[in-house]
């Protein structure tokens, strides 16, 4: 297992991020997995025995019990790992249980350690924007947390390119603590970060953490050309993340990514992961998974290094096309490009 500093902090995470998604299965959380206390205290114990210091969770997964689940299975583990957890969405039916407020954010971290049977979270994550609470109002209560001794660090997920850079200027425009990650969708099959998030995490040195890495389980590999789709997928259950736009292109992706598992005698699964940690600014991939086995799949994809060539085949089946106003920049303004802007526009490029 390698290690990388998360952003520009001093805090070294592993490659792998352990997710937690799937441990509890109540409400809605079902479709994605039901791991209960036994099941996640062996997934957490592959995952410390294989090098992993980060486990990430959220206050809203099985409306909790994800967190308390991590909790008990790490009674008398917890120095030697690092806890991430996030807060935003709905905890309950009350005006002001939910959103990013500083009465809510506060109450939330409260409670979560509580659940996670700590008195600190290593990365508090602000799950997704809350655009009626003013973003001073957010920042401010996170650098609350930060100096009462009950946050190490924080960041941002779900954010676009225009939320993260105003939140970088309050939080050093009024010096308060800063974010040092953003958890963002990242996959072959959805490079949509590229266009800004990338670069911009490249810029303000942000560490990028990548949830659902395959995307869904799609680039898993089972889910081909002219196949059903396998029993027990995310798909088949209806979970609607993330949304597919061109389904042929998606197969074309995965046909790649058997192709070069089938070379290297791994899973497409292990391919796609391994793609993901080659990418700028990436700090960390989490992982998931409904069986042990397929946690132990995942696992071994810190140990796949890919081919030039491999990682070229993999880039042509899946880049996306140049928006506006990237197409004009590349046609007219190649000649004063930042090492950010040429992460999304030097392949299209012409050469000299």
């Amino acid at each position: 297992m390698q290690y990388r500093t998360l952003g520009r902090s001093g805090l070294k995470v592993s490659t792998l991020t352990l997710g937690t998604m799937t441990f509890g299965g109540t409400g809605p959380f079902a479709k994605v997995g039901a791991t209960n206390l036994a099941g996640a205290s062996r997934q957490i114990d592959l995952c410390l025995d294989a090098g992993v210091n980060l486990i990430d969770t959220a206050d809203i997964y099985s409306t909790g019990l994800s967190e308390e689940i991590v909790g008990q299975a790490l009674e008398g583990k917890r120095d030697g790992v690092l806890l991430a957890t996030k807060a935003r969405f709905p905890m309950g039916s009350g005006p002001n249980d939910a959103g990013s407020s500083r009465h809510h954010l506060i109450r939330a971290c409260e409670a979560s350690l509580k659940r996670l049977r700590t008195d600190y979270v290593d990365l508090y994550q602000l799950h997704e924007r809350d655009g009626i609470t003013p973003l001073e109002e957010t920042m401010e209560a996170l650098d609350h947390l930060v100096r009462s001794g009950k946050v190490r660090y924080v960041g941002i997920s779900n954010f676009s390119a225009w939320h993260l850079m105003k939140a970088m200027g309050i939080a050093e425009r009024n010096h308060l603590a800063r974010p040092v990650s953003q958890q963002i969708h990242y996959t072959l099959q959805a490079r949509e970060a590229e266009y800004e998030l990338v670069p911009a995490s490249l810029d303000q040195g942000l560490g990028i953490m990548v949830w659902s890495p395959l995307a869904g389980g799609l680039l898993s590999g089972k889910h081909r050309r002219g196949k059903d789709t396998p029993q027990g997928t995310r798909q088949l259950a209806e979970w609607a993340e993330p949304p597919v736009r061109d389904t042929e292109a998606l197969y074309d992706i995965v046909e790649v990514l058997v192709s070069i598992g089938e070379a290297h005698g791994v899973s497409a699964a292990q391919v796609a992961l391994a793609w993901l940690l080659t990418r700028p600014a990436v700090s960390t991939v989490v992982i998931g998974a409904r069986t042990d086995a397929q946690l132990a799949d995942n696992l071994a994809s810190a140990d796949l290094t890919l081919t030039a060539d491999e990682l070229s085949r993999l880039d042509e089946v899946s880049r996306p096309p140049l928006l506006y106003p990237y197409w004009h920049q590349a046609w007219t303004a190649s000649d004063r490009l930042s090492e950010e802007d040429l992460t999304l526009l030097r392949p299209h490029l012409k050469a000299d």
